[in-house]
């Protein structure tokens, strides 16, 4: 199916097409490397379900969802995802597309995208042990050797929380990252991993795509929590891009204050 996209905010609108290198998505989507910055990318149904019905978010995604999805992985240092969503989604190592690799290369990034899994036990599916370079793992003090007989101390993140030593502080884990270069994250969920983000205030720019189709059910939402985020966190819309399917692609800013335009949101 067409992948083309029109940009409808900012306006006025224009089309990207689908090109060799992705030239005006790379433009869209690129930000200044000066400091940690924490994306979080998820897609959902019209009436908010995070998962299709086999249980995957991926069974909700669209040829431009892909597309688009492919771009902000080629721009990130690291892939922040929990160790459930990595059994879920059947994570592996994360080849850049080829089409975007002198991109990736023109924007000084390392050939390889790291992954690195946050979880409160130490688990490490074993699926991701099998290749050359095991994940980095985010953990606490409950899950430290666990992790550490897995992957290795060079490979591990012990972050304890403070209130919680067991549980990983996400915002020592964005700081330590940065640390070792891993300056540009993505998220890529699941729904609880990406709720206590942005409990902890670290994630900058949520990308949320809406998928053409109602699903009803009792999925879980994009952002699913016991509790809710309090005080809400307010957002701004960066931009907003509309698929020939109906597809809806938006970039919302966590940082811009409220009533006034993200940075950067005239490019």
């Amino acid at each position: 199916m067409d992948a083309d996209l029109d940009l409808l905010v900012p306006g006025p609108g224009r089309r990207l097409p689908e090109r060799p290198g992705e030239a005006d998505l790379v433009a869209l989507l690129q930000r200044e490397r000066t400091g940690p910055h924490v994306r979080a990318n998820m897609v959902a149904s019209i009436d908010g379900a995070a998962t299709g019905g086999d249980g995957r978010s991926g069974s909700l995604g669209t040829a431009a969802d892909r597309r688009v999805f492919a771009v902000l992985r080629a721009l990130a240092d690291v892939v922040l995802v929990g160790a459930g969503t990595v059994r879920a989604e059947g994570y592996r190592e994360l080849p850049v597309a080829p089409h975007l690799r002198d991109a990736r290369a023109a924007a000084g990034l390392d050939p390889r995208i790291e992954l690195a899994v946050v979880t409160r036990r130490g688990d490490v599916p074993a699926d991701l042990l099998t290749g050359a370079r095991p994940p980095l793992v985010v953990t606490g003090a409950a899950g430290a050797d666990r992790a550490r007989d897995a992957v290795g101390p060079e490979r591990l993140v012990v972050v304890p929380g403070t209130d919680d030593p067991d549980s990983p502080d996400l915002g020592a884990a964005v700081a330590a990252l940065a640390a070792r270069g891993l300056r540009h994250v993505l998220a890529e969920g699941g729904p609880h991993l990406l709720a206590d983000l942005l409990a902890a205030g670290v994630v900058d720019e949520l990308f949320l795509t809406t998928g053409p189709v109602l699903l009803a059910g009792d999925a879980p939402r994009p952002v699913t929590s016991a509790a809710g985020l309090a005080p809400p966190r307010a957002a701004r819309l960066r931009h907003l891009l509309h698929a020939s399917d109906d597809t809806l692609l938006a970039c919302w800013d966590l940082r811009a204050p409220v009533g006034r335009a993200p940075v950067g949101s005239g490019t």
